[in-house]
């Protein structure tokens, strides 16, 4: 990686980008910046953080988790996707394309998606893969070997990078070797085979989980900033970038943009008029206004959580909770 330079001279950038065609109008004696195109104002986010994020490192790689339909207009006939926010970015992630949905949408570890949900998410991606972008699809199959093999088999023919999570808090390094492995060195997204995505390992500290990666051939690894409240080290990252096989790979670091999150580094700076509810699947995960400038500042500010990634030598960011878009649209008014 790149050596971090002038994150001072984007912090004016970055709030700017929040702005839109937004107002402030005061809620419950909360002043919020309010939005009329939250799908706009996501896209807009993405690619303040990739623009961000690759003047530092031109070859920096940006992953949007969920949330494929915001690249195109709610009221789009054809999934045309929006160009800008296409050249932001390298790839998207995909929970539940075949394994860890029902048909109410909720959480079904094991289970198989419902054919006509499977389908949806396989078109939403498919407009990505047309694009040239890599779609990595992580399933909920638990720790069932036909099941990891049926996800894999369709995965794979649709042209996804896959991941059968055995635990939905990816919590665990999976007992299975990784599918399609290999010994190529993979120097972009595109060259990836497979990737391992583990973001709460509660049962490691720092060395220990380090320990446990370097074993692995996965040819990227998705992963948090920190274990047990310790920001990892450049050292450390770059300790992560060799398989064991001897091939060089990528790591990732997993960011949410759509929600702030109570154990944060950043927490006691979080302020009221952005901080929305409390996501009721995952306690201390609350929704916010992320056109919010001062949330973006947080984000892709100066000293912000992307600095930071790019201060540990990550080869990318891997951004979560982008369908928030979604739950404002639902809301309407805040």
């Amino acid at each position: 990686m790149k050596t971090r330079v002038g994150f001072a001279a984007f912090l004016t950038v970055c709030a700017a980008s929040a702005v839109f065609s937004c107002s402030s109008e005061s809620s419950k004696n909360v002043q919020r910046v309010l939005c009329d195109d939250y799908r706009k104002a996501m896209r807009d986010f993405v690619i303040q953080i990739s623009d961000t994020a690759r003047k530092v490192d031109s070859d920096f790689i940006v992953i949007p988790q969920n949330g494929q339909n915001v690249a195109w207009d709610d009221d789009a006939e054809e999934l045309e996707p929006d160009s800008s926010y296409f050249n932001a970015i390298d790839g998207c992630g995909r929970e539940d394309t075949f394994y860890g949905m029902n048909s109410s949408y909720d959480i079904a570890d094991g289970e198989k998606t419902p054919e006509n949900l499977s389908a949806e998410i396989q078109e939403m991606c498919d407009v990505y893969v047309n694009a040239g972008l890599v779609v990595l699809s992580t399933d909920y199959t638990k720790a069932v070997t036909q099941n990891i093999e049926d996800s894999f088999s369709k995965n794979a023919a649709r042209g996804y990078i896959s991941f059968a999570a055995t635990e939905r808090n990816l919590n665990v390094i999976p007992d299975y070797e990784p599918y399609n492995k290999n010994t190529s060195d993979i120097k972009k997204l595109s060259d990836a085979k497979n990737f391992l995505y583990i973001i709460n390992p509660d049962d490691y500290n720092k060395e220990t989980f380090i320990s446990a990666l370097k074993e692995t051939d996965y040819d990227v690894i998705i992963m948090d900033l920190f274990i047990t409240n310790n920001q990892l080290s450049k050292e450390d990252i770059d300790a992560l970038k060799t398989k064991k096989n001897g091939g060089s790979r990528l790591v990732i670091c997993y960011m949410s943009i759509g929600e702030a999150e109570d154990y944060r580094w950043y927490w006691s700076q979080v302020e009221e008029k952005y901080l929305y509810e409390e996501n009721p699947e995952w306690k201390g995960n609350y929704k916010v206004c992320y056109w919010d400038p001062d949330w973006q500042k947080i984000i892709c500010g100066e000293n912000g959580y992307l600095s930071k990634i790019l201060d540990s030598g990550f080869d990318g960011v891997y951004l979560d909770i982008i369908d928030a878009f979604e739950y404002f649209e639902e809301k309407g008014t805040l």
